[in-house]
């Protein structure tokens, strides 16, 4: 089933990478990813995956990456968050 990983990322040198690089570590291959810096300065970070198994597990490990401010999964196809606006 597609998720969607929505994530605020601080703008650190090779924070995307990080994050990115986590997700594909930890056996969820991105279909697609999609990054837009925000008005103040942090991105926001679309990462969708197509998987059968839970990402609660990714989304407590992204959390705990220092670059990562907030991560929420969501079906595939649900509207993204207004830039801007936390999670």
């Amino acid at each position: 089933m597609p998720y969607r990983l929505d994530l605020i990322v601080k703008p650190a040198e090779g924070a995307l990478v990080r994050v990115i690089g986590m997700v594909e570590r930890r056996g969820f291959p991105p279909r697609s990813v999609h990054a837009v810096p925000r008005a103040d300065g942090r991105w926001d970070l679309q990462i969708e995956v197509d998987v059968g198994r839970p990402l609660e597990t990714l989304r407590h490990q992204l959390e705990k990456v220092y670059d990562c401010e907030s991560v929420r999964i969501v079906e595939a196809g649900a509207p993204a968050l207004a830039s801007g606006v936390a999670a």
